[in-house]
């Protein structure tokens, strides 16, 4: 009966947020449905086992559109939502650093500050003033400040320098920067190639050793005086207008500078929020990079749209992880990439399962350790989640499902319109008769889109600052003609029950006698082997040999590698055609400020050992892996060594 209920309330609110005609819509899907199943019963029975995932997922989604809905009625900013709680609760903490706490009412009064100090420089809205700054709740208060006079802020990945530092500045059209004392040298590097007169403010104190050639304005002399009073602006920023720029990681070139509104960030941070049940007596740890989506939007989000706090770290550390969880006495924690693999590297300790964590959320957990770092740290609940930045389609676990980054609903599955279609091994969506892209049947690998509604704010899609590169990432005719929805780029796979599951990157998998090879299902194999190192896995070409042949790159900074016993392993926990045929020691490793692996140089440089300074092995088909000197080398290129 509680079911029955629930349902009927359901649709009644679905009915109210999305309209009648989409209810009819989603009701004869399911008529359909019941019709087409005929004397098969197993939609039934998937769709009885799914039913009270699907349930609790719309249910917690219309709260979403609700609340999203609600502050697009009142023409709502960021800034507008949290100065709510700031009214509400002034004195909460809202964000922990280095032991220093920050209550809402002083974040508020510090961005006001912010926003008084550049409207009295003429900055007005529309202007772009960009911030590279380390990870400080200074950072959050600068470009929430500027949002107040509608100022757009791109977030400057740390990490860079030079060559793409200057491209991040110059694609997103900045009209000043904001920078840390920190990030001096990295400044001076570039200012020769800017205009001499670009402004640049500087927050913090240089060292007495310190001697800078930049002429800057010491923005935290400017601030001293100022009234911590909101700023007197018929301009500020509204519900529809653009907020950030956050740039793409970079592990395929140059980043890439992605729009978000206000609207697109509300939605972001509701989401997890709301989906992931969150709650505004939550304390967060994120020790995330707050340039980048998830821990400046997501967790960020937790406290300027919901109330909640938000514990900060300067950078990631595995050993601290836990250890700052229990000091902080946190309810939720953040991860990404690789770090759930450091973290379970590190020895074992009373912390492991001290803490109050109920919920962590995040991108990257892998499959291959989900459950030993589940049982290991006690974790009740584990939300991954995936979506892009640039794109207009999230999804988030909340069903514990082990090795699922999301679901699509077996049921209705228009009601939330992401797809998986079918592409060919250069990524390109393979089309029927008609022209139009194919769907995947279950377990069959595509690529995940996301339906375009340009008037629908949840749907639409805001790609790039760069319109070439936006129009890039949007496949056109999916399913009717003139249709059009965000194309991702990552090969997920969706079993029986909905659940999808990341496989790789249309670019990383690679074809081996005649077989797709996953780069990150071999990545966490081997990885798995040598005791959770880094290792990265590519595909590189063999003269007169169809396909591409595996290699690992491996982190292997003091030596202890056994590459024979590595060979022995493999063997026993890879298909053959999966092994890589080439090895590649590494003495140091690149990552990207959210923890992925960098392998664009990697593959550039193949396995060529006069391009190489570090060890190569190869696969031996007898012996093993063997010492790749020039001569061997050279044989390969001649079609004498048989792979």
């Amino acid at each position: 009966m509680f079911l029955i209920s629930s349902l009927v309330a359901c649709l009644a609110l679905l009915a109210i947020y999305t309209g009648s005609i989409f209810l009819v819509q989603l009701l004869v899907v399911v008529l359909v449905a019941y019709l087409v199943s005929g004397g098969r019963f197993r939609w039934f029975y998937v769709a009885l086992k799914t039913a009270p995932r699907d349930l609790v997922a719309i249910t917690r989604y219309i709260k979403v559109l609700w609340i999203i809905r609600s502050h697009e009625r009142k023409n709502r900013s960021i800034a507008d939502v949290f100065r709510q709680y700031v009214n509400r609760h002034p004195n909460k903490v809202c964000f922990i650093y280095e032991d220093q706490e920050w209550t809402f009412q002083q974040v508020e009064d510090y961005s006001n500050k912010v926003a008084t100090v550049f409207k009295s420089h003429g900055y007005h809205k529309g202007d772009v003033i960009g911030i590279l700054l380390e990870n400080r709740v200074e950072f959050i208060a600068l470009w929430l400040g500027l949002s107040k006079l509608g100022i757009i802020v791109p977030l400057l990945n740390t990490n860079l320098r030079k060559t793409a530092l200057q491209h991040s500045i110059n694609v997103s059209k900045c009209q000043a920067l904001i920078y840390g004392a920190d990030f001096t040298d990295p400044i001076s590097d570039i200012i020769d190639s800017m205009d001499p007169k670009f402004p640049l403010y500087r927050v913090g104190s240089l060292s007495n050793s310190k001697i800078s050639k930049l002429k800057d304005n010491d923005l935290d002399a400017l601030m001293a005086n100022v009234s911590p009073a909101p700023p007197v602006s018929e301009e500020k920023s509204a519900y529809h207008d653009q907020l950030v720029y956050i740039f793409t990681s970079g592990t395929t070139g140059l980043p890439k500078a992605a729009v978000i509104t206000n609207s697109r960030f509300m939605f972001m941070a509701t989401g997890i929020f709301m989906l992931a049940k969150f709650k505004s007596s939550d304390i967060i740890y994120t020790p995330l990079p707050l340039y980048h989506t998830a821990g400046g939007v997501m967790a960020v989000g937790a406290a300027l749209l919901h109330g909640a706090t938000v514990v900060i770290r300067k950078k990631f550390s595995a050993s601290a992880y836990f250890t700052e969880c229990v000091k902080y006495n946190c309810t939720i924690a953040q991860y990404i990439g690789e770090m759930c693999r450091y973290i379970l590297a590190v020895p074992l300790k009373p912390e492991d399962k001290q803490h109050k964590i109920r919920v962590m959320f995040g991108n990257g957990l892998r499959p291959q350790i989900w459950r030993e770092f589940v049982e290991r740290f006690n974790i009740p609940q584990i939300a991954e989640f995936y979506g892009a930045t640039e794109g207009n389609a999230n999804i988030v676990n909340i069903n514990n499902t082990v090795g699922a980054i999301g679901f699509v609903s077996r049921i209705v599955p228009s009601v939330y319109p992401i797809s998986i279609i079918k592409v060919d091994a250069d990524g390109e969506p393979i089309r029927d008769e008609k022209g139009l892209c194919q769907l995947c049947k279950p377990n069959e690998p595509g690529v995940f889109i996301g339906k375009i509604i340009p008037n629908n704010p949840f749907r639409a899609y805001l790609g790039y600052v760069d319109q070439k590169a936006s129009e890039k990432k949007i496949v056109r005719d999916v399913f009717t003609k003139g249709d059009s929805a965000f194309i991702s780029g990552d090969i997920l796979i969706a079993d029986e029950f909905g659940n999808l599951y990341f496989k790789d990157r249309t670019g990383d998998t690679f074809r081996w006698k005649g077989e797709n090879v996953s780069t990150s299902e071999v990545e966490a194999i081997i990885s798995n082997v040598i005791n959770y190192r880094d290792c990265i896995v590519y595909g590189v070409e063999i003269p007169g040999l169809e396909g591409k042949a595996g290699m690992a790159a491996i982190y292997d900074e003091k030596a202890t590698l056994d590459i024979d016993q590595l060979s022995i392993d493999l063997k026993e926990h890879l298909a053959t055609y999966a092994i890589p045929r080439f090895i590649r020691i590494l003495s140091k490793i690149d990552l990207t400020g959210t923890f992925k692996l960098k392998k664009k140089d990697l593959v550039d440089e193949g396995y060529n050992p006069n391009r190489i300074a570090d060890k190569l092995y190869y696969l031996n088909e007898k012996s093993g892996y063997q010492l790749l000197i020039t001569e061997i080398y050279e044989q390969i290129q001649q079609g004498k060594v048989r792979f």
